[in-house]
């Protein structure tokens, strides 16, 4: 399979070293410094670049008529117009916040447990998530997905990163030198609390999780999910 990787930073390095070990080939490698030549020649494209190139990037696959799995986070006030595109094109899409199995699985659980609390008014909830100190946007994308699991399984409305009012989920982004991704949800009460957390130890299972996404999408149309990759259902 022939695989155009959309930013070659420290991520983009990891998914190409995975994608050769796999027997793929790498017919791009984008940066800031050159062109998209050689794009249109992909099977699939997967996107880990910053956020203020992720609309290009992610529109340049539609355009070339090739399916691109995005990684990207910060970027998803556009995400609407990009899931216009993808359709205007009869395109493929999948767009993360985190492609790690472990991290996926980790959201299934969080819905899980959001919905068994939300029975139980005396617990309240709230996030840390601690990432490196080159990571461009706070709260993280993995973070707002959990946010984001927790208001649809409970009375919770919105998340923030100031004072919550009640039924607002409090954030709290930490950045501490190398750390490539700590996730915690904990439900807190006055006699105890309950602590959901997933810390990543490197960046391997994100570049995994990008490179079977991709496995999976090439040569399909549509927009989809990480539950669709790897089959996870809520319950």
């Amino acid at each position: 399979m022939k695989i155009a990787l959309l930013g070659y930073g420290k991520m983009g390095q990891v998914i190409e070293r995975i994608a050769l070990e796999r027997g793929h080939e790498i017919v791009l490698k984008k940066d800031e410094f050159n062109t998209y030549d050689g794009l249109s020649t992909a099977d699939v494209a997967i996107d880990f670049s910053v956020p203020t190139a992720a609309v290009s990037n992610i529109s340049s696959c539609f355009h070339a008529n090739v399916p691109v799995v995005s990684g990207t986070t910060g970027w998803l006030e556009h995400y609407d117009e990009m899931e216009a595109l993808c359709n205007e094109k009869q395109g493929g899409f999948i767009s993360s916040s985190n492609f790690s199995l472990g991290v996926n699985i980790f959201f299934e659980l969080n819905e899980y447990l959001a919905k068994i609390m939300a029975q139980f008014d005396s617990y309240k909830v709230s996030m840390e998530e601690i990432h490196h100190t080159q990571k461009l946007d706070a709260p993280s994308g993995t973070a707002i997905s959990l946010a984001k699991g927790v208001i649809e399984n409970s009375a919770y409305s919105k998340w923030t990163m100031e004072d919550p009012k009640p039924k607002e989920i409090y954030i709290e982004a930490k950045r501490i030198g190398d750390v490539p991704g700590t996730h915690t949800v904990t439900y807190d009460s006055t006699v105890d609390s309950i602590e959901l957390k997933h810390t990543a130890h490197n960046r391997e299972g994100f570049a995994l999780g990008a490179v079977i996404a991709a496995e999976w999408l090439a040569g399909k149309k549509g927009i989809y999910t990480m539950k669709d990759v790897l089959n996870l259902e809520s319950k």
